[in-house]
């Protein structure tokens, strides 16, 4: 039996990436490869994760390294002592920004270690395809491989024959956003579009959502002060799994436009899809892989008009089947792409092959 040490951030905090990593360790695959791990997420503790990288008697590593300038520099520290050990190493890119980071971020000296890094993996990762640039130039295409994110199944509706019902009956049309407080997600272009909505006299037919963490109190007194005149909207903080589960049931369109540098492909979106929800997004890293005009509204990460948004709301409030027939193809996509079931039989193709 091949041993796999899984070299990567576990929850707490939770976020996609930590969520991804922690279905995969407790998945079935677990008993067919023997899983070990190794938690990063503390970067205090980076001597005594080299000291079990060293003492690991994995036969692969599978890794998931930073997007950040600090980081990288401490990852290089990992895949050197990896190399060292002659281990076999799986990079596993979960977002859209590392080469860009390597490339255009990082000194000479940097990049070249990177470089030299990259092309002794055994294999690398990416969402989808439009990522695929990530690896290409480094490593031979028959070791980059695709793997999508999933949706765990405790946030994919079963049936949502109950939210079809209350979209066709009429009534408030109920809007979210459920991401980190960053300028740069968009959450301030969603408040404008709830402002829009009482300045013209459309209080009553939109609810805005939003739950999320702020990580600057900047970006929390600027979305305090701009929502106090609001009555379309309603703050959750941050919610757990089953006042999530609640959100994510009792709204109709969800919302993120998002020009974040490190964005990859957002679970996010997926759980919305998952729960029948129609997506306003932008055509921003891996996004257009599963949210297009299809499934929603995309708008262009460069320029984010939210008038043709409202008017995509307006038309979803007029024309209830239409918006009652994208979130019924948005189920089902989920339902027939992005499962636990399917990333984990993704993950164990790449780990067969490799």
């Amino acid at each position: 039996m091949f041993s796999i040490c899984i070299l990567a951030q576990f929850p707490p905090p939770i976020h996609g990436l930590s969520k991804a990593v922690d279905t995969l360790f407790h998945s079935r695959l677990k008993n067919k490869y023997h899983f070990s791990k190794i938690n990063i997420t503390n970067n205090w503790q980076i001597l005594q994760t080299c000291l079990s990288i060293l003492k690991s008697q994995s036969d692969i590593v599978y890794f998931t390294p930073s997007q950040t300038r600090g980081g990288n520099i401490r990852d290089l520290v990992f895949l050197k002592l990896i190399e060292w050990r002659k281990k076999k190493c799986i990079a596993h890119i979960h977002g859209g920004y590392f080469r860009q980071l390597i490339e255009k971020d990082c000194p000479k000296w940097q990049r070249t270690l990177n470089y030299k890094a990259i092309r002794k993996l055994a294999g690398g990762i990416v969402l989808g395809n439009s990522l695929h640039h990530i690896f290409e130039g480094l490593l031979p295409n028959e070791k980059i491989f695709v793997c999508p994110n999933c949706v765990d199944d405790a946030f994919i509706a079963p049936s949502i024959d109950n939210k079809i019902s209350d979209i066709k009956e009429g009534g408030t049309i109920h809007i979210l956003y459920l991401s980190n407080f960053i300028e740069s997600k968009g959450y301030r272009e969603v408040l404008k579009l709830a402002r829009i909505a009482k300045e013209r006299g459309d209080r009553e037919k939109f609810t805005f959502h939003f739950a999320g963490k702020f990580f600057d109190s900047q970006e929390e007194l600027f979305f305090t002060e701009n929502c106090k005149d609001l009555e379309n909207v309603e703050y959750h903080g941050i919610v757990g799994s089953k006042n999530k589960v609640a959100l994510l049931q009792k709204c109709h369109i969800f919302t993120l436009l998002s020009k974040y540098s490190n964005e990859g492909q957002p679970i996010s979106i997926l759980e919305a899809m998952g729960n029948g929800m129609s997506i306003v997004t932008t055509d921003h890293a891996g996004i257009p892989e599963v949210a297009n005009s299809e499934n929603g509204f995309v708008s262009s990460k460069h320029d984010i008009q939210l008038e043709p948004i409202y008017d995509y709301l307006i038309t979803c409030y007029n024309n209830r089947e239409k918006l009652a027939e994208t979130c019924l193809k948005n189920h089902q996509i989920t339902q027939e792409k992005y499962t636990e079931k399917q990333y984990i039989n993704n993950m164990d193709k790449i780990f067969e092959t490799i």
